[in-house]
């Protein structure tokens, strides 16, 4: 009886093996998305939307998860998250990778300042673009998923001190997201550099910390900045920024090919409406912060011009300090000749 009760027991147990091993197959991987900015702001509509059609294609087999307004990392830091595999996703400004991969500041560069949104996928989505995404992958252990997302024009905004012209920056305090670039930028203006994570700055403006900012119209709008003190703007179009869609290696490593392939799919599938969406929402915003009192100077084409001559004067030195690889700027720069 005794050997009888050790045999149904085996017998049972590895009858029981393959279900076990089925059910854990089936567990869905779980896929955090870490954002900084606020729920209502284009990327993270963008990105929301994502998630959603990943999980439907999926048929549930990943369960996305969207945490905004830096619940869990602020942009800034979120890059070394990743590649500790403390969150599978995220899409950090390329500004705000530089610690790591400085080649990201290439978009700071005079040769890009003002230029049409046309010339700055051709550089995001050409040469030098696959550059940086290479370095992604190998210094940050993330995958990218495919083309960046717009974030769009950066632009100038303060609080107190209205703006008529690039000379009424100097000697204000000017809050960036991040990068030696926007700093040398600020720096060039005569104006003073600070650097203050985006889920601090509501509280930070309206205490005093800087004069205004660099950020984008929608940024501005998506946050209600109007509220902490923000009431000029002006528009010269002095960088424009976009976002990096990055799986940790972590996560990524761990699918089956099948949903490898889906992620990038369904990302290929809907950039294009993404990026369409950022440049609607950039428009709506001036008119949104416009109807909160917000007033705005622009740069006229002529002006940017002499602008950028003048930094131009500079990039060599400026790549140097930024410490972007030669090889980049060359292929930066045919990227800028193939679109005119």
């Amino acid at each position: 009886m005794r050997l009888i009760t050790r045999r149904t027991v085996v017998v049972a147990s590895a009858l029981a093996l393959p279900a076990i091993g089925r059910a854990r197959a089936e567990e869905p991987f779980r896929l955090r998305c870490s954002l900084d900015t606020a729920p209502s702001h284009g990327r993270n509509v963008a990105i929301g939307d994502y998630l959603k059609k990943l999980e439907a294609a999926s048929n549930g087999r990943l369960k996305p998860e969207l945490f905004a307004s830096g619940q869990l990392f602020p942009d800034l830091n979120v890059t070394k998250a990743l590649v500790q595999g403390q969150v599978e996703m995220a899409a950090p400004g390329v500004w705000a990778i530089t610690n790591f991969v400085q080649d990201g500041d290439l978009f700071q560069l005079p040769a890009l300042y003002d230029q049409p949104v046309e010339v700055i996928h051709r550089v995001a989505d050409g040469r030098a673009g696959a550059m940086i995404a290479a370095e992604v992958e190998q210094k940050l252990r993330s995958h990218v998923l495919g083309p960046w997302i717009d974030n769009g024009f950066n632009n100038w905004f303060t609080t107190h001190k209205p703006l008529n012209s690039l000379a009424d920056l100097e000697g204000l305090k000017i809050r960036n997201s991040g990068g030696a670039g926007q700093s040398w930028r600020t720096r060039f203006f005569r104006a003073i550099p600070n650097v203050t994570a985006w889920p601090d700055v509501p509280l930070a403006l309206s205490q005093g910390t800087f004069d205004g900012l660099i950020t984008t119209n929608e940024s501005i709008a998506s946050a209600q900045l109007w509220e902490a003190g923000v009431r000029f703007g002006l528009q010269d179009h002095n960088f424009f920024g976009a976002y990096v869609p990055m799986v940790s290696n972590v996560f990524w490593t761990r699918l089956p090919p099948d949903l490898q392939a889906l992620m990038k799919d369904v990302w290929a599938q809907n950039i294009a409406t993404y990026r369409a969406n950022m440049g609607a929402a950039q428009e709506r915003a001036r008119g949104t912060l416009e109807s909160h009192g917000v007033k705005f100077a622009d740069i006229t084409p002529a002006q940017a011009t002499t602008v950028r001559d003048r930094m131009l004067l500079e990039q060599d030195q400026v790549a140097k300090d930024l410490k972007i690889t030669p090889e980049i700027v060359p292929l930066m720069e045919k990227d800028i000749a193939s679109a005119a």
